[in-house]
């Protein structure tokens, strides 16, 4: 009796302590899956609508191969846009506009890591038909001789306010008023000609090399018709919740491979 009593109480020991040992382990499992978890982050960009094609096609992409713990989602729209949302609480790491007025306020009002901010790229406004130039425009002025024409909203649309200034200066804004059509963003106005919805529009110039099969471009804003170059900053929000990572990624923009990456869709180095 008492060789039974141990055998069934070796037993027990050695299940409580076999599960003792699984309870160990799953629990190690656990931990080493949140931590693994826990390593992999995700930033959110908020761009201008003219960097799409060059964030999503290839910088995108190529920074998450280089970085394997990070995965960058990008929030694109009108400039003016964006830093509406930013304002209200867009969940965003880092912003990088087509204008500096949207990062200038942004910064002003304490929304942006101000040493963080680089005045990354240049691009140019310019003047697009639809793919066969029915309407014979010539150069930038011949813009009022357009039927009808699509531009950038200068309320929230950088390339809006840039066509604004030039033909303001060129002394034509006001004629054109009842021809014109205002997009959100310049995608729209871009889309608009090439659909020959509108005869004429006012895009940047990486947005017409796009669609180069779809819209021929005039002529580029002529000299001194803009107070400043057209610049692109780029910086890191404020209140990132991960601000490591998008410093990371703001750096990688930097870089010269990304740089080379802008070059190919039409930007150059920002002054």
């Amino acid at each position: 009796m008492k060789m039974r009593k141990q055998i069934r109480m070796t037993a027990a020991v050695l299940l409580a302590a076999g599960m003792l040992a699984g309870c160990s382990n799953g629990a190690k499992e656990t931990e080493t899956t949140s931590a693994n978890d826990s390593k992999h982050t995700e930033i959110r960009v908020a761009a201008a609508a003219s960097l799409k094609n060059a964030f999503e096609n290839e910088l995108i992409p190529m920074f998450e191969e280089q970085n394997p713990d990070i995965t960058v989602t990008g929030i694109y729209d009108s400039s003016g846009k964006l830093q509406t949302q930013i304002e209200e609480g867009l969940d965003a790491d880092v912003f990088m506009s087509a204008a500096q007025k949207q990062m200038n306020a942004l910064n002003d009002e304490g929304l942006i890591d101000t040493e963080s901010i680089t005045d990354l790229l240049e691009n140019k406004i310019v003047l697009i038909v639809p793919s066969g130039n029915a309407a014979e425009l010539k150069n930038f002025a011949d813009i009022q001789e357009a039927a009808s024409i699509a531009l950038g909203d200068p309320a929230s649309v950088p390339a809006g306010q840039y066509a604004e200034e030039a033909l303001t200066n060129l002394g034509i804004w006001d004629k054109i008023q009842d021809k014109v059509s205002f997009g959100s963003n310049v995608t729209e106005v871009l889309n608009q000609v090439a659909v020959s919805s509108a005869d004429a529009g006012i895009v940047y110039a990486t947005d017409a090399a796009s669609m180069a099969d779809k819209v021929e471009v005039v002529a580029e804003a002529p000299e001194g018709s803009l107070s400043k170059p057209v610049i692109y900053p780029v910086a890191v929000v404020k209140k990132s919740a991960h601000p490591q990572e998008a410093k990371t990624f703001e750096a990688f923009l930097k870089s010269d491979e990304a740089m080379s990456v802008f070059a190919s869709y039409g930007f150059s180095a920002g002054s």
